[in-house]
This record gives C-alpha cells, structure tokens and sequence, in this order.
C-alpha cells in the first residue's frame, strides 16, 4: 500500500492512467444508475400514489415487493430482448462491446452505442481530472463531481428528470469539500463562505428565471430539478464562477436548440432538458473557469 501510494506521488502519468481505469468501470455502473434509477423512482411513486388511494393492502404489498427486488444491484443485469444474463466478460468496459461488434452474444439484439460512449467520456474526463488536479483530494474531489454530472446528464436526455437522489448529495458533497477552505477547484481555492453563497445564489437565479417566465407566459419553463442542480455546482465552484457556468450552458443550450429546429424540424415547443448543458456549463468551468473568467475580464477592460 506505502509503495502504491509513493507511485501515485511520483508518477503522475500512472496516476492518470489509474483514474482513466477507473473512470471507465465507474462509467459501466453510471449506465446502470442511468437505466435503473428513473425506473426506481417510478416504482416508489407508484406505491406512494396506491398508499395515498388507500388500495388493498395486498396490491400495495405488492407494489413494495417488487420494488425491493428492483434496485442498482438487483437484479443482474441482462438484455433486455433476451433477458440473457450478461457475464462478467461481456462487461468489460468499451471492449466487450467492440468484441461483441454491439451486438447480444445470444440473441445477436442491437446493443445501444451510448453505453460505451458513457464508459468512454467517464475514463476521458476522469483522466482529466487527474491531471489536470494531480493526486490528492482534489482530484478525488473532481471525480466524485464528474461522475454525478455525467448520470444526471443522461438521465435529463432520457425522462427529463434531475433525480434528488443525486442532485442533494452532490450539493452537500460541495459543502463538505469546500468546508476546509483549503480545497483547490479552478485553480482558484473555495472556501466555505464562497460555496454557500454558490448554493444559495445558483438556486434563487434560476428559481427567479422560472416565476418571471411563469407569470409573463403562464408556462413553467424548467423544472426544480435544475435549480437544485446549479445550486450544487455553485456549492462546489463557489459564487465566482456562477455567471460563466450560466453563460456557458445558455450559449450551448441556445446554440443545441436551434440546431434541433433547424435540422430536425423540431417544433418550438418541444421541451428541451437544461440540466445536461449546466453540466456541461460546469465541466468547463471546473477545468478552465479560472483562465476563462481571467480573459473575459480583460476583453471588458480593452478600450
């Protein structure tokens, strides 16, 4: 153990590929978290709604059953044509699937090219965050911050939904990490103060967008989900960063939309989930908030 982590200390290549490894199994389960977790939530809604209606208890006993028997671990994961058992080679993170040519080994079933683009931007950015913080906290710290932003991503993509399940974690992970004052995120140090005002200031800037939409057009133009969301990247960015990851996910947000109108006809309204371009907005600035703000600032300041 005292070797390994002399290694990690010395070698900071060998420190990236590990984390490059372990991004890519972290990225295998992510896709299960993706799968499961909206289908977990459904499930306990079901029973929350048979428990409100007051159904026969054997209805609700079985509702509660069967959800228990439903979770990230269980059952194995198997295709879902086939119902086939994937083994343990056949979960080899990106590998199996070039090996299997996307293809179920027993009933040949298409198998869908996003989980190893999962897998594959979970080992990229997970060796990033290597990198780019070296070992320590902090880059354990940017892991555990990836890996939660990639799952609500997808899940956003997939049912439009920002599951408390992950966003109320991240938020108070922020505070945590930050409650030293010495954890080095953007190359700049958030200290306590700067995250809570983060958390605060992500949630009522988005949360006051949301009433003003509301009360001009009637219409809810986003849900709680995102407030919570910025909420937890201002706790872990600090309130300094907040307006350029605001501006970035505005931009890529308004730039994917259109794009989607113009080449896929799609109509205006459409709904059209925030919540994978705020963390896109706060990948980039948790690896160049720092040097971005910097050089916005000097634009302002040129004559």
């Amino acid at each position: 153990m005292t070797l390994l982590v002399e290694l990690l200390h010395s070698s900071p290549l060998f420190f990236v590929i590990l984390c490059g490894i372990v991004g890519l199994m972290v990225g295998s389960f992510l896709n299960v978290v993706i799968h499961r977790l909206p289908i977990m939530m459904e499930r306990e809604w079901r029973v929350q709604c048979a428990e409100l209606n007051a159904d026969a208890p054997s209805n609700n006993q079985s509702e509660q059953n069967q959800s228990s028997r439903y979770n990230l671990i269980i059952p194995r994961s198997a295709c879902p044509h086939c119902a086939h058992p994937i083994s343990a080679l056949e979960n080899i993170p990106i590998l199996s699937y070039l090996f299997l040519r996307g293809t179920c080994r027993n009933c040949g079933a298409p198998i869908s090219i996003r989980y190893p683009v999962v897998e594959a931007l979970s080992g990229i950015l997970s060796a990033c965050a290597a990198w780019h913080f070296g070992y320590g906290m902090a880059a354990i710290a940017a892991l555990l911050f990836v890996w939660t932003l990639i799952a609500l991503t997808f899940i956003d993509f997939d049912t439009q939904l920002l599951p408390d399940d992950l966003t109320l974690p991240l938020l108070w992970l922020g505070l945590i990490f930050n409650l030293p004052g010495v954890f080095n995120i953007a190359g700049t140090f958030t200290d306590l103060t700067s995250a809570v005002i983060g958390a605060v200031i992500g949630y009522l800037a988005l949360w006051s967008v949301y009433w003003l939409f509301k009360l001009a057009t009637g219409k809810e133009g986003m849900g709680y989900g995102d407030f919570k969301l910025l909420a937890a990247i201002g706790a872990w960015l600090g309130w300094q960063l907040l307006p350029l990851v605001i501006l970035l996910s505005s931009v890529v947000g308004a730039v994917v939309g259109i794009t989607l109108m113009i080449v896929l006809r799609q109509e205006r309204n459409v709904p059209i989930p925030f919540g994978p371009y705020l963390a896109g907005g706060g990948l980039i600035a948790l690896f160049w908030g720092q040097p971005l703000t910097q050089a916005y600032l000097k634009l302002l300041a040129m004559p």
